[in-house]
C-alpha cells in the first residue's frame, strides 16, 4: 500500500460468493468521467452508493459514481443479505449505553428502513429476489430467557413488535431444541447484486455516470468546492462528496470505535431438503460468535458466522474451509439434519462499532464531505439509512436522527 492510497485498501472477500453467479448483476460503465466538475460525486458502487445514489438523484443536477473496481463486486456480492431491522446490539444493552430514548429511535429507524427499501424495490421494479420474511432470534450464550423477555418488553415499549417463544413452543411450532426465542417481523432477503445493480442502472436512466477503475488518492477543499486527485492524475471537482466505500474506510476516519472483522460464509446446493417453515424466517442466534441463516428462492440455505476480531483472517484459504466447516455442524446440528456439501464458501471483512450502531455524517475538518461507515451485520438496512441522512444533509436539511450516527 502506497502513501498516496487515501483509503485503506482491502482484499474484500475470499474464494466465491454465491451472488456472483447470479444474472443481472453487471452495470455498464464510462472509461472516464465526461466533464471535471459535478454537482455530487460518490465514491464507491456498492449498495450503500447505490442507495446513496437513488436518494440524491435530482433532474438537472449532475452526478458521477467512480469505484477502483467494477460495480456490484466490491463487498456488497459477499453480503448473506439478510435485511434485518434487529441491530447486532440487542435493544436493552443499546439502552444503557446511549439511553432509552436513542435507543428506541435508533431500532424504530431501522424497521422504517426495511420498509423503504421493499418500497423502492417495489417502485423501481427490481428483480432481485426481495421477500418479506420473519425473524427467530434464539437464545445463546450470549441472551438466556431472562434476558430474551426483557428485550421483549422493551420493544414492546418502544413500539416494536416482538413475542418470547418458549422452549415448548419453539420444538413443538419449528423443531428447534432451544431454551426460548423471539419471533418479530419486518426483515427481508433479498439478492445484494441484483438489487445494487437495479439501483445503479436506474439512477444511470437519470443521468448519473458510472466510472470504474478510478482510484481516489487525496481530496481538498478549495472555497466551496471538494477536488479530487485520481491515481492516473487527473482532477475531478464537486460541491458534495460522499465516500461510500464500504470496508476500505478513510484513513482519516480510523478511531478506536470502529474496527474490521473477519466474517465467513457458505450456501448449499439448490432444493437442498429442508424444514418449510424456514422459507420464511430468517434465523440467527444470541451467541459468541453467532450463527445465522436464511434461505434463497433456489431452495439453497445460505449461513454465517465464526467471526473473528481480526481484519486479515479472512484471507486464510486454511481458515476458510475449517470456519464454513463449522458453520455446517452447527447449521446441521441446529436443523437436525445435514445439508450436505457446501456449493459455495466465501469469507468478507466488514466493519462495526461498539454500539453496533453505523457512523454516517459529515467528514469533520472539511467542508461538503461525507462518508459512512461501521454497517456491522446490518449493511444493507444501514446503507438505507445512511442514503436518507446523506441525501437530507447535501440537500439542506438534517435528519431528525442523524444525531444518533454521527461521528461524533
Amino acid at each position: 500500500m502506497t502513501e498516496q492510497q487515501l483509503t485503506q485498501s482491502r482484499d474484500l472477500r475470499e474464494s466465491q460468493p454465491l451472488w456472483l453467479d447470479s444474472p443481472r448483476i453487471s452495470v455498464r460503465t464510462r472509461n472516464s468521467p465526461s466533464m471535471s466538475h459535478f454537482d455530487v460525486i460518490i465514491v464507491g458502487a456498492g449498495i450503500s452508493a447505490a442507495l446513496t445514489a437513488h436518494a440524491l438523484a435530482r433532474p438537472g443536477q449532475s452526478m458521477l459514481i467512480v469505484d477502483r473496481r467494477e460495480p456490484v463486486r466490491g463487498s456488497s456480492i459477499a453480503s448473506t443479505a439478510m435485511i434485518q431491522h434487529e441491530i447486532d446490539i440487542p435493544l436493552h444493552k443499546l439502552q444503557k449505553m446511549i439511553g432509552k430514548e436513542k435507543a428506541a429511535r435508533a431500532w424504530q429507524r431501522s424497521a422504517r428502513a426495511v420498509l423503504r427499501l421493499e418500497e423502492i424495490t417495489r417502485s423501481l421494479d427490481i428483480s432481485c429476489s426481495m421477500r418479506r420474511k420473519k425473524t427467530l432470534y434464539l437464545a445463546g450464550d450470549e441472551l438466556g430467557i431472562r434476558a430474551m423477555k426483557n428485550e421483549v418488553a422493551q420493544r414492546e415499549k418502544a413500539g416494536i413488535t416482538a413475542e418470547f417463544l418458549s422452549s415448548e413452543v419453539l420444538e413443538e411450532t419449528y423443531g428447534l431444541m432451544r431454551e426460548g426465542a423471539i419471533l418479530s417481523d419486518i426483515s427481508a432477503s433479498a439478492n445484494p447484486g441484483q438489487l445494487t445493480a437495479g439501483l445503479l442502472r436506474d439512477v444511470v436512466k437519470r443521468g448519473a455516470e458510472i466510472v470504474s477503475g478510478v482510484e481516489i488518492t487525496d481530496l481538498r477543499n478549495f472555497g466551496s468546492d471538494v477536488v479530487l486527485a485520481t491515481s492516473d492524475g487527473k482532477l475531478l471537482s464537486a460541491s458534495h462528496v460522499v465516500f461510500c466505500t464500504g470496508y476500505e474506510f478513510l484513513k482519516s476516519l480510523a478511531n478506536k470505535n470502529h474496527q474490521i472483522i473477519s466474517t465467513w460464509a457458505l450456501a448449499s446446493r439448490p432444493q437442498t431438503s429442508l424444514p418449510s417453515w424456514l422459507k420464511d424466517h430468517i434465523v440467527w442466534e444470541a451467541s459468541d460468535p453467532y450463527l445465522y441463516l436464511r434461505t434463497d428462492n433456489h431452495g439453497r440455505v445460505i449461513a454465517g458466522g465464526e467471526d473473528e476480531d481480526d481484519p486479515e483472517a479472512f484471507q486464510s484459504e486454511t481458515k476458510l474451509k475449517a470456519k464454513t466447516d463449522t458453520i455446517r455442524v452447527k447449521l446441521s446440528k441446529l436443523l437436525g439434519k445435514d445439508i450436505g456439501a457446501p456449493e459455495y464458501r466465501w469469507a468478507a471483512a466488514f466493519g462495526t462499532t461498539t454500539t453496533g450502531l453505523p457512523l454516517i455524517g459529515p467528514v469533520q475538518g472539511m467542508d461538503n464531505v461525507y462518508a459512512v461507515m461501521g454497517f456491522g451485520g446490518n449493511g444493507i438496512t444501514f446503507s438505507q439509512i445512511a442514503a436518507e441522512i446523506i441525501s437530507a444533509a447535501v440537500n439542506g436539511g438534517q435528519d431528525p436522527d442523524a444525531e444518533l450516527f454521527a461521528f461524533a
